[in-house]
């Protein structure tokens, strides 16, 4: 089996180059739905669709189903196409029973067909019959794909390199603020993009008004204005995004907040122990955009070391009140406002429990 990237798999598809099998695995869902969605829309032509093409999922078949599936030749057509959704699903995949005839197929396809199997959120083990056949070299007429999650400091490349795959431009700023906001679901991510498209003429970028305004983050009542005002150690300006946000709370959900936060401290524990003067380069390498260094550097003088470390403490206290851990009856709002009093009043996290 030969190993491909997305965009290598993507590229052939344009090209009308097809294999047998797809084996389309990972922990990133985004990468299998795109070329899956792009062998169903590509293969064949609408006309042909009903007939040679059908659309399994895995938790409603098994290996003698999706088999006898991709054993049909096509109608009418040069290829038939089976996708499997869901693959990881299919409950004899990896059984003893069904290995004989999977591994008869994928040794020996039928070339008419196009066989993608799905399988999300996980891959396949390597140690097991079927993982070993699909990495090694005894099924040549099949590719993997192994899809995976991007790290945070990934993202915003990958935002960039997307909208501008689409002939569009967006600003470092509203980058770093929809992967701040966001993270890595680019599933998510790409959906937002696409809607924030549909507002910007050719030629103008996406900036952060745009994205404050389509994808639902308040102007002036929001994390990163939350985070600004810790920094500042602003309290009025604090209390009122925390009214706001109490006011608003399905707008403002108390997790996503709290990963934010700690996102932001971590980050400033590593700028901590990078010394007090890291070059351009070197925040950027820690997921730093340049027009957040200034922040950072002002966090880092506001927030020692040891106290940075207690704030993390804080927050991770914070996290396990919200499922119910030691927060007695403390609602979302009331854990918010206690963790950015704590942190606005350096109160030693011994003495909070």
């Amino acid at each position: 089996m030969t190993s491909a990237t997305p965009d290598e798999l993507l590229r052939q598809i344009q090209q009308r180059q097809f294999q047998p099998v797809y084996f389309l695995q990972g922990e990133e869902p985004y990468f299998i739905d795109l070329v899956a969605d792009a062998l169903e829309n590509s293969v064949l032509p609408e006309a042909e669709r009903g007939f040679n093409q059908t659309v399994l999922y895995g938790k409603d078949t098994d290996v003698a189903g999706i088999l006898n599936q991709a054993r049909r030749f096509p109608m009418m057509s040069a290829h038939s196409v089976v996708i499997v959704k869901e693959a990881q699903a299919v409950a004899d995949l990896e059984s003893e029973r069904a290995w004989p005839f999977l591994e008869a197929y994928l040794k020996n396809p039928l070339t008419s067909t196009v066989l993608v199997f799905c399988y999300k959120h996980k891959t396949l083990d390597s140690r097991r019959k079927l993982g070993k056949l699909l990495a090694g070299k005894d099924a040549p007429g099949a590719v993997l794909l192994t899809s995976k999650k991007l790290y945070d400091s990934q993202v915003p490349q990958w935002l960039t390199g997307y909208v501008r795959g689409r002939g569009q431009q967006i600003t470092g700023q509203a980058t770093a603020m929809l992967a701040e906001y966001i993270g890595a679901d680019l599933g998510r991510l790409a959906g937002e993009v696409n809607k924030l498209l549909l507002s910007v003429k050719p030629g103008q970028a996406i900036d952060e008004d745009l994205v404050q305004r389509l994808v639902g983050i308040s102007k002036e009542y929001n994390i990163f204005e939350l985070q600004r005002a810790l920094v500042q150690r602003d309290v009025l300006k604090a209390n009122r995004i925390l009214t706001y946000f109490a006011a608003n709370p399905k707008a403002n959900p108390l997790i996503p907040n709290l990963t934010l936060l700690f996102n932001f401290f971590t980050r400033l524990l590593v700028l901590h122990q990078a010394g007090p003067n890291p070059s351009d380069g070197e925040m950027q390498k820690m997921g730093i955009a340049k027009f957040a260094q200034r922040e950072y550097q002002q966090a880092q003088r506001q927030f020692s070391p040891a106290r940075t470390v207690d704030l993390i403490h804080l927050i991770r206290r914070a996290d396990a009140q919200s499922k119910g851990i030691e927060s007695g009856s403390l609602d979302e709002g009331e854990i918010l406002r206690e963790l950015v009093w704590l942190i606005l009043h350096p109160v030693p996290v011994a003495a909070v429990g």
